[in-house]
């Protein structure tokens, strides 16, 4: 959507995502809706600056968007920063905060540190409160220990309240219309 709201102003927004995101195919980014864009892969090797300036030198950019943004290098974001201070484009980065673990990825806690300013997208636990954990469902339990990259979706993860969560409590399945 944010993509679409520049092009539609005649501006030129970028996406990008980290090419350990295979989920919805190599160089495409689906949203939850069924919206689904091409993207420019970052390879965890990739200079995210020089890629960026490079690519503005060609055609102006007006915005660059990163989705799942915690799968970047540390130093990836600090060459984001660099895409934001040096060349004054804005960067729009969306991401997980922690993992299924409740660790942060290398990727968010850098931006934790870094981001001018964090706008958090609130997800609601089956109980309606906030989910802040994204748990990882195996066999129809959620499992803590494991690898921290598995992808997946709404097969795989769920979205918990921190206490639903530490209970391990998926709550009854509800039907959906």
């Amino acid at each position: 959507m944010v993509e679409y709201n520049y092009f539609e102003r005649g501006q030129n927004a970028v996406i990008f995502k980290p090419s350990i995101d295979t989920r919805d195919g190599i160089d495409i980014v689906k949203s939850r809706v069924g919206l689904a864009k091409k993207a420019y892969l970052l390879a965890p090797d990739d200079d995210a600056f020089e890629t960026i300036r490079k690519m503005n030198e060609t055609k102006k950019i007006d915005c660059v968007i990163i989705d799942e943004a915690q799968f970047l290098e540390g130093k990836q974001v600090m060459q984001l920063c660099r895409v934001v201070d040096e060349l004054n484009i804005p960067v729009i980065a969306y991401g997980l905060r922690a993992d299924f673990a409740g660790n942060l990825f290398p990727g968010s806690e850098r931006l934790l540190a870094m981001a001018d300013t964090i706008e958090e997208i609130k997800t609601v636990c089956w109980c309606s409160k906030k989910a802040i954990m994204n748990a990882r469902v195996v066999d129809g339990k959620v499992v803590k220990i494991g690898e921290q990259v598995v992808l997946g979706g709404n097969e795989s993860y769920v979205a918990l309240c921190r206490k639903h969560w530490a209970e391990g409590n998926l709550g009854e399945k509800k039907q959906s219309f």
